[in-house]
């Protein structure tokens, strides 16, 4: 026997089924939500692989910063040499000795920024390397939490949907600190 339900028993039928899915989904204990929001910078400062990097480049700035004082030294003690001989030195023999301390100091002085440019740039590509890898687990994430898209927290004034802990949590247990990673791709 075949029963035709029309459209207010379809409509009770769909009213049903979304009423199953939802409950459903809320015994798993994942709230659904069509936006979540996440804090990017968090969610790398944060992680094991973000603190990772920054003890790294605060290890890396600091024996810079010893490098920088120990030039600084030696150049200081040079430029007091230096001074010392412009009295006794006539100035067509003094003025090349001038210009090559001052050929000195200015590559050290440009020497000591690329390094700190080099260090900057491995930073950031730290962080574009690890949002690579994490964006398979923040993509599961935004499918658990029943969402279609995720945006960045400081682009937004209220949320009740925030991932962030959730995101470090999960990307932590999946790849640590993330130097078993890069030794893997010869980083």
């Amino acid at each position: 026997m075949k029963t035709a339900l029309g459209p207010f028993g379809a409509l009770c039928l769909l009213s049903v089924v979304l009423t199953a899915s939802l409950v459903s989904a809320q015994q798993l204990g994942v709230p659904q939500a069509s936006v979540v929001t996440l804090s990017s910078e968090e969610l790398f400062s944060k992680s094991a692989f973000g603190q990772r990097v920054r003890r790294e480049v605060e290890k890396e700035s600091a024996l810079l910063a010893e490098e920088n004082e120990r030039i600084v030294v030696e150049l200081s003690q040079e430029e007091k040499e230096l001074t010392e001989q412009r009295a006794t030195l006539p100035a067509e023999e003094f003025r090349p000795l001038a210009e090559a301390f001052d050929s000195k100091v200015q590559s050290h002085r440009e020497g000591q920024r690329a390094k700190l440019d080099a260090l900057a740039r491995r930073s950031e590509e730290a962080q574009q390397t690890f949002f690579e890898i994490v964006r398979p687990i923040l993509v599961d994430l935004l499918r658990e939490f029943g969402a279609s898209v995720m945006i960045e927290r400081s682009n937004v004034v209220v949320s009740t949907t925030d991932i962030t802990d959730a995101a470090i949590a999960r990307i932590d247990a999946a790849i640590g600190d993330g130097s078993s990673l890069q030794e893997g791709n010869g980083e």
